[in-house]
């Protein structure tokens, strides 16, 4: 082949699943019915589903082989020692808790080590990170690279920590810091990957400082693709050699199988040091079942092990980020405010930006996730000021400093036209954004309030 070799999807399609197509009229209808949260709609009202990455991918006929020979017995499945024998390979973490997703691992660890006044430093926490720290009387807080608040800057690494800010919240407040967390990649960061000379340094200082260093590592493989890609030094290493390094530096790691495991459910909790251990088993038998399975099937834990061999791919992690880059250069070509460069997992368009007529606290992501679906039965996730911001004791809204859509690939799961689709329908609701006036809140939850609030068009 001469020239550029075409990139396409590195696997064969063997079983389909017929999608669901709807009008416009029944999309008005049950969008409506929903409280205009996409959240609330059934999956048969939808036609291409970009809500999450999280459990929504296609699985091999390998994790399908391992989950019909799986070992269902309750203790000592012989599953569980073969996910344990590739974890502790790949990772080098000698202690490993399956759980039945990845804020199980969080609530777990954060039962033991998080308290009242406690503060605990990342990148960007995510919501369900930030619910659970909140949730045992902590404060989390975001310590993003400057470049990473700039949602249009060409860098190659904005998931990046602000090494200068820790070092400085650690000097003044090390008491109140059980651990120091790092998510690669940042997803509320914008799927923006970290680099290895980042992790090296939060490491450095963790250990200068003597807090524990937590990786949540869910999306560890395409992580290591963009340190590959873009990090000096790494071009002629392996994914895998990569995130083994990654997770050298790291004391714990918590992880959800749902995405670079290639798995529809599951988790991990792995560990360095035995000394908590034991009191996280002892919490594990009353919440999510005996430390070898943790809540989960044999089967689970057999799609589990069976992913984290396939998902360090080249061929699969090239395919994956780049049909993400593709969407992305599609969007930014049409003027659209998508945030570049190109996360690993998703693309995310910066709705008060989209919509610059709607004042945030008429939720400009909410407006864009309730057109999406109406023009396209696309469903899409708001993190902007209905995720990640407050309602204020005056009433007025707090927003974050982006209000961002996140629209997730599946993996292995939708093709190039669908894909184009997506791209095409944003760019239509784009040229007629002026028409557009936003939401409120008709009922508010206090907890992760994207998930269950409801709203209403402004007239």
């Amino acid at each position: 082949m001469s020239g550029r070799p075409i990139l396409f999807e590195p696997f064969k399609i063997k079983s389909v699943e017929r999608m669901n197509f709807s009008t416009e009229a029944e999309r008005k209808a049950w969008i409506q019915e929903a409280g205009y949260n996409v959240f609330s709609l059934k999956a048969a009202q939808v036609t291409i589903d970009l809500l999450t990455d999280s459990g929504t991918g296609a699985m091999s006929d390998a994790q399908w082989a391992e989950m019909i020979r799986a070992d269902e017995s309750y203790a000592g499945s012989r599953n569980y020692l073969e996910l344990e024998e590739t974890v502790q390979a790949m990772t080098g973490l000698p202690f490993v808790i399956p759980v039945h997703q990845g804020r199980a691992a969080e609530h777990l660890l954060f039962s033991e080590l998080v308290a009242p006044g406690h503060i605990i430093p990342s990148n960007s926490h995510f919501d369900t990170t930030l619910a659970n720290i909140e949730d045992r009387g902590g404060e989390g807080i975001n310590l993003l690279t400057e470049l990473g608040r700039d949602p249009f800057a060409e860098a190659p690494f904005k998931g990046n920590m602000d090494v200068d800010a820790l070092k400085n919240l650690l000097e003044q407040r090390a008491k109140d810091v059980p651990f120091v967390m790092l998510t690669i990649t940042n997803n509320s960061g914008g799927g923006q990957p970290v680099s290895l000379s980042n992790i090296n340094a939060v490491a450095n200082l963790c250990r200068q400082y003597k807090k524990l260093f937590v990786l949540d590592a869910c999306r560890f493989a395409e992580n290591a693709f963009f340190i590959k890609k873009r990090e000096p030094g790494y071009e002629n290493r392996t994914p895998k050699e990569i995130a083994r390094e990654c997770f050298d530096q790291c004391d714990i790691m918590t992880f959800s199988g749902k995405k670079d495991a290639l798995a529809n459910i599951g988790g991990l909790l792995c560990l360095r040091s035995e000394s908590l251990v034991d009191n996280l088993k002892n919490r594990l038998i009353v919440t999510e079942g005996f430390p070898t399975y943790g809540g989960l099937a044999g089967y689970s834990l057999a799609a589990m092990n069976q992913g984290l061999k396939e998902v360090l791919d080249e061929r699969y992690l090239e395919y994956r980020l780049r049909t993400a880059e593709w969407m992305v250069e599609k969007l930014a070509n049409a003027d659209i405010p998508v945030i570049r460069p190109a996360g690993g997992h998703a693309l995310y368009i910066e709705a008060s930006k989209f919509f610059p007529h709607i004042e945030q606290r008429h939720l400009p992501g909410i407006t864009l996730a309730a057109e999406l679906y109406v023009q396209g039965g696309i469903r899409a996730c708001e993190l902007g000021t209905v995720a990640f911001g407050k309602t204020l004791p005056d009433g007025s809204q707090s927003s974050p400093p982006l209000d961002l859509v996140r629209l997730a690939l599946p993996r292995r799961t939708y093709t190039e036209a669908h894909m184009g689709f997506v791209v095409n329908c944003v760019i239509d609701i784009f040229k007629k954004r002026e028409s557009l006036k936003g939401y409120t809140f008709e009922k508010e939850f206090p907890v992760m309030r994207h998930f269950r609030s409801t709203f209403r068009p402004l007239k």
